[in-house]
């Protein structure tokens, strides 16, 4: 640092109460998103190959077939899927409404990226964590700006 002292920056900290209330909420958003990219892909398999295995699930999301069957169970016990024996996991209505509405928040997420000029790959990439993450006031300025653009 050639004998200049650096000054330290101060940096100011929300309340705990606020701090604490802001990880949370990220904290219960990455327990929502792993269970909405379940209820997606199963939703997607179901739609396109006739059936959902933990097997393909696991594969799929790039998880170990144990992990997979723990967050089916937890699927099941939150009411969004079933499965029978040697038949693979179904969606219950709740499951399928959840999925429709994480794929409609994926597609206009995607939209606006797109419409900013990023990249397709990367649109869809980028919207795998924006979805799961944004406000329903955010995604509402989002469908504003869309019908802007398209103006």
């Amino acid at each position: 640092m050639s004998g200049s002292k650096r000054e330290a920056t101060v940096i100011e900290l929300p309340r705990e109460e606020t701090q604490a209330g802001r990880f949370g909420k990220t904290r219960d958003a990455q327990s929502i998103a792993l269970l909405d990219d379940y209820v997606e892909l199963i939703s997607d398999l179901l739609a396109g190959t006739g059936e959902a295995r933990p097997t393909d699930i696991g594969r799929r999301l790039g998880v170990s077939h144990a992990t997979a069957i723990k967050t089916i169970a937890r699927l099941k016990r939150e009411g969004l899927a079933t499965s029978r024996p040697y038949r693979g996991v179904f969606l219950t209505p709740e499951g399928e409404a959840r999925a429709a509405l994480v794929r409609a928040r994926h597609r206009l997420v995607v939209d606006v990226l797109l419409a900013l000029g990023v990249p397709v790959e990367a649109a869809e990439a980028d919207a795998e964590g924006i979805e799961h993450h944004v406000s329903e006031t955010t995604l509402a300025a989002f469908r504003d700006f869309l019908k802007v653009q398209r103006s």
